[in-house]
């Protein structure tokens, strides 16, 4: 058993134990499905053989900086909305999948959202050309 195997399979434990389950999202929550991957590539836990090592490291080193919020806070956002004017609650709502717990004011706003992307730019209104 390698030193570095057991290591590499004790930071991925302690990594997913961090991660946070969105119980909105079942069958789409990005913790259990990491959660499947490294219990699927660690099959014999620390004496789990890598393949390859370096990989492995950057796919850890990876996971760990978007679950410390590392790009977050490297580059702050200016406003709380996305270019769609959409809040982050309100997108975490219409991304839940439970559409049957939204209030009637965010089913208005999801019939916007799909109003506005579902439109092609030929149903956009002729400019008039001045001359």
């Amino acid at each position: 058993m390698s030193k570095m195997s057991a290591t590499r399979y004790r930071r991925f434990l302690k990594l997913c134990e961090e991660w946070p389950r969105d119980e909105g999202k079942r069958g789409r929550d990005l913790g259990t499905f990491l959660r499947q991957k490294v219990a699927s590539a660690f099959r014999e836990g620390e004496n789990t053989q890598i393949s390859d090592p370096e990989k492995c490291d950057q796919m850890y080193e990876s996971l760990a900086r978007i679950n410390s919020n590392y790009y977050r806070q490297r580059f702050p956002r200016v406003r709380d909305t996305s270019f769609t004017g959409v809040t982050a609650e309100e997108c975490k709502v219409l991304l839940s999948g439970n559409m049957q717990q939204m209030d009637e004011h965010k089913k208005g706003l999801w019939k916007t959202l799909m109003e506005r992307f579902s439109k092609s730019p030929e149903d956009a209104p002729e400019k008039s050309q001045e001359k």
